[in-house]
C-alpha cells in the first residue's frame, strides 16, 4: 500500500549555468530515463499495448529527460540548430536530443500531435481500478531559453492571431535578477525593452496509458495527458486511475512558465529534466481516498485540486464542480449540498488551458479549511 506524501516545500527554480545534456548535469535519482529519438513517442500517447522502457516498484522515483517540441516542428524548419541559432544560441546550447528527434521525424505531420512524449513507465502490481500518483521532486531546466508559439488557428482568439495566418515563435530567454530566474520577452520586435515575468516550470503531459490505440497528444481526458495544469510544480502530486495493466505512465510538453488559460496555444515551452515518484494505491483503498476518480486530481501542500475536462468550457467547469463536490464527500464525508455551499464561498475555480481541443478547468479547495475535521 503505497500513496505517497505531498512535500513541503519545492526548491525554487534556478537559471542553468550549464546546458542539461542528456548523461550530463545533475541526476537526482538513482535511475535515469533519457528522451532517445528511437524510444520517445512524438504526437501520440502509450497505449496498453506498448512495452515499458523502465519498470518501477511503487514509490520508486526516476529522473526523466524531457524535450519541448518547439523549435522542432515543420513550420519552425525542423532544424532545432538553424531556428535556435537565429536567436543567438550557439549550436553546443541546443539540446542533443533535440535535434535527433528532429532529424528522426517519427510524427505524421497531419494526424499527429506537437508533443514530444518520455516514456511509457511501468508500475509493479499496477492493476485497472488502482490510483497511480506521480510527485514532482525536482524540475530542472534544460537550457535558458524557451518559446511561445501562437499556430493553427487554436489560441483563445483564433481568427484574429496570428494576423497573417502564419505560426508566430516568440523566443523568450532567461535571465536572473535580485528577484531570482525570470523569463523575458522584448516589448517590440528587436527592441531593447523588455517584460520580466517569473519562472514556474512543470509537465504539461503527465498521464497513464489507455486500451486500444495510441492517442492524440494534444486532447486531454481522464487519462491524464495534456492538462496544462500550472499548478504541477515540485511539490505537487498528480493522482489518476489506472486504466491498464502496469499503468504505462509518461510526461513531456515541459514548460518554463505558462498563465491560467494559455491562451495563444502554447505557453514559455522548454525542456526540463523532472524527478518523479510514482505511488500506488490498491483500488479498495483507492474508494475510501478517492471516490470515484472521474478525472485527474492534482493536490498540492496546500490544495486539493480537481479538474473538469470538456470541448465546452461552460461544461468543463461544470464538470470540476461535480468533482470537486465528488471528492470532499469522498475525503472528509460531507454531504453534497453542503459541499456545494462551501465552493461557492470559498474555493476558486480556474481556467487550465482553453486550446487543447478539450478545454479545461481545475479547483483550489484549501486543505487548511478541513483542518479541524476529524
Amino acid at each position: 500500500m503505497h500513496h505517497g506524501t505531498v512535500p513541503d516545500t519545492a526548491a525554487p527554480p534556478t537559471v542553468p549555468t550549464t546546458v542539461l545534456q542528456p548523461g550530463t548535469g545533475p541526476v537526482r535519482s538513482s535511475r535515469y530515463l533519457p528522451a532517445e529519438a528511437d524510444q520517445v513517442l512524438w504526437g501520440r500517447l502509450p497505449s496498453g499495448g506498448d512495452r515499458p522502457v523502465v519498470t518501477l516498484a511503487p514509490g520508486e522515483d526516476l529522473t526523466i529527460d524531457t524535450v519541448s517540441h518547439e523549435g522542432l516542428l515543420p513550420d519552425q524548419g525542423s532544424d532545432p540548430v538553424a531556428f535556435f541559432g537565429r536567436h543567438g544560441v550557439p549550436p553546443e546550447h541546443v539540446l542533443a536530443d533535440a535535434v535527433a528527434v528532429a532529424r528522426a521525424g517519427r510524427r505524421h505531420r497531419e494526424h499527429d500531435g506537437p508533443h514530444v512524449v518520455t516514456g511509457p513507465i511501468g508500475v509493479e502490481g499496477a492493476e485497472p481500478g488502482d490510483v497511480l500518483t506521480m510527485t514532482v521532486l525536482e524540475t530542472l531546466p534544460r537550457v535558458p531559453y524557451g518559446v511561445v508559439s501562437n499556430r493553427h488557428g487554436r489560441g483563445a482568439l483564433h481568427g484574429e492571431y496570428p494576423v497573417d495566418g502564419r505560426t508566430v515563435s516568440v523566443f523568450a530567454d532567461v535571465v536572473s535578477d535580485d528577484d531570482g530566474p525570470r523569463g523575458r520577452i522584448p516589448l517590440t520586435e528587436g527592441g531593447d525593452r523588455y517584460v520580466r515575468f517569473p519562472l514556474a516550470p512543470f509537465l504539461g503531459i503527465m498521464g497513464v496509458a489507455t486500451p486500444g490505440g495510441r492517442l492524440h497528444s494534444v486532447p486531454p481526458g481522464r487519462h491524464g495527458g495534456n492538462l496544462d495544469v500550472n499548478l504541477l510544480q515540485a511539490g505537487a502530486q498528480l493522482h489518476l486511475p489506472v486504466l491498464v495493466p502496469g499503468a504505462l505512465a509518461y510526461v513531456g510538453d515541459p514548460h518554463f512558465a505558462q498563465g491560467d488559460g494559455e491562451v495563444a496555444l502554447t505557453a514559455m515551452e522548454a525542456s526540463l529534466r523532472a524527478t518523479v515518484r510514482f505511488d500506488l494505491t490498491p483500488a479498495a483503498e483507492a474508494a475510501q481516498r478517492f471516490g470515484e476518480l472521474a478525472w485527474p486530481l492534482v493536490e498540492t501542500h496546500e490544495y486539493l485540486v480537481p479538474t473538469g475536462l470538456d470541448p465546452d468550457l461552460d461544461e468543463a467547469v461544470r464538470a470540476c464542480v461535480r468533482h470537486a463536490i465528488a471528492i470532499l464527500g469522498a475525503r472528509y464525508g460531507m454531504e453534497p449540498h453542503l459541499a456545494y455551499a462551501y465552493l461557492s464561498a470559498a474555493t476558486d475555480f480556474d481556467v487550465s488551458q482553453v486550446v487543447d481541443l478539450v478545454t479545461g478547468a481545475h479547483a483550489r479547495i484549501r486543505k487548511a479549511d478541513f483542518a479541524d475535521v476529524r
